[in-house]
């Protein structure tokens, strides 16, 4: 699979201490699992948890994108999990309440692993391009509850008080060339408000959502999939551009609207998007 077209429509946490779990994991259609060693497990069992998962990992998850979040560094955990992940069969580690990239520094010095961060506070919303542009840096994780405990803001459907926070996260994970995810949508039997902040989130630039539940997993991946429609317009958009090329043109029009190279390069994108969804379904 092109990893640059690696879709991340649906991420799903799993506690890393449950091996119930864990097992039932490898049959969902998700396109990435999240493996939690820090808020999912008790602290009397983040030790044994360590080699519950370095075991599951060693069983095939397919094509889905394997990322392994410990606990921070300034725990007492934290740094043995980095030590342990680093011998573990996974794609990345995830580490909570990136701040600094000097927290980054810390980790690589743990562990070879690509490099996510969970953008959860308001310092890390403030130094997200210099987070962004780490050289281990891989992904973004919005940690939207920890981000509103924090920012003291009540919860609305619109998410107003979220969208500094996950605007400029956005703007720096587009800037540095990261994956970047939409935080977790808490209610997980209201399948309606799920939709609706997939497609906030989905209209905005993210790559996809993280989830809390299994039930949330088809609405996420339909919301963030590109649609029958788009791949449609996409073929015809890249189809047009070539023929007014080849007539010695720098434009064409479909349906009414100008279509230019920046439109043809990101249909291009979504096209190869459609292609790695078709591939994670094989």
């Amino acid at each position: 699979m092109d990893l640059a077209a690696r879709p991340y429509r649906s991420v799903l946490y799993i506690p890393a201490s449950k091996e119930r779990a864990l097992e039932k994991a490898r049959g969902l259609p998700v396109d990435a699992i999240i493996f939690d060693l820090e808020d999912a497990v008790a602290p009397g069992e983040k030790v044994a948890a360590r080699a519950t998962l370095a075991a599951a990992l060693q069983q095939d998850y397919g094509n889905r994108a394997r990322i392994v979040r410990i606990n921070g560094l300034d725990t007492e955990w934290g740094v043995e999990d980095a030590k342990a992940v680093n011998d573990m069969d996974c794609d990345a580690i995830l580490l909570p309440k990136v701040e600094s990239t000097a927290q980054l520094d810390a980790l690589a010095e743990l562990c070879d692993k690509p490099i996510w961060s969970m953008m959860e506070t308001p310092l890390g919303m403030l130094n997200a391009a210099q987070i962004g542009g780490h050289p281990k840096m891989h992904g973004m994780v919005m940690g939207t509850n920890d981000l509103a405990k924090e920012l003291n803001s009540r919860f609305r459907p619109d998410r107003l008080p979220m969208m500094a926070g996950l605007g400029m996260c956005l703007i720096a994970a587009k800037a540095t060339g990261c994956v970047i995810v939409d935080g977790v949508y808490n209610a997980f039997k209201d399948t309606d408000g799920l939709l609706a902040e997939c497609e906030q989130g989905r209209d905005m630039g993210f790559d996809g959502k993280t989830l809390i539940h299994p039930a949330q997993v088809d609405v996420t991946n339909a919301a963030f999939a590109p649609s029958d429609a788009e791949v449609d317009l996409a073929r015809r958009q890249i189809e047009a551009f070539q023929i007014a090329e080849s007539e010695g043109k720098g434009v064409a029009v479909v349906d009414g609207k100008i279509v230019e190279n920046l439109h043809i390069v990101t249909a291009r994108k979504m096209l190869a998007k459609a292609d790695a969804i078709a591939a994670m379904a094989e």
